[in-house]
């Protein structure tokens, strides 16, 4: 399986992705999931900056993401898949029951939301959405970086 990583975080493609992740599992796509950044050419340009010059980036809205989860599982290239909000990872692994583990990484402070981890902030919906997706059989942990703890959902909840 190429899917090496399938994470929330909502700066996308930023140095703990690019340099801590990649470092470790040496990608060879970055894939971003957000209907918005799927419209807009300018946020394209600004985030494949962020990356390698021998990796390369595909931006996707979710529905079509989940048309292409299968082809990233079975692909030779190590894909990481970037999803900025629980929204829309709720949306895209309901629509792809391949994604079977996910990494919150990176859901920052926002009106109604409350402190999990220094960089884990979730509101009561949000929370509800990851229980009902791990009630479902996904594996879901917090971990900024490789070299930190990995926090299980039922630990951090």
């Amino acid at each position: 399986m190429s899917l090496e990583l399938v994470r929330v975080d909502d700066r996308l493609i930023h140095g703990q992705v690019v340099v801590g992740w990649g470092q470790v599992l040496n990608p060879d796509l970055f894939v971003v999931v957000d209907d918005e950044v799927a419209q807009n050419e300018w946020e394209q340009e600004i985030y494949r900056m962020g990356v390698l010059a021998t990796q390369e980036v595909e931006f996707t809205s979710v529905s079509d993401a989940a048309e292409s989860v299968e082809r990233w599982a079975n692909s030779s290239c190590r894909t990481i898949v970037l999803v900025s909000d629980i929204d829309s990872l709720t949306r895209l692994c309901e629509a792809a029951p391949t994604i079977r583990r996910v990494n919150l990484g990176g859901v920052h402070h926002e009106r109604d939301r409350r402190l999990h981890l220094p960089y884990l902030f979730l509101d009561d919906r949000e929370v509800d959405q990851l229980l009902a997706l791990a009630e479902r059989g996904l594996e879901i942990s917090a971990q900024d970086l490789p070299t930190a703890a990995r926090v299980n959902l039922e630990d951090l909840l």
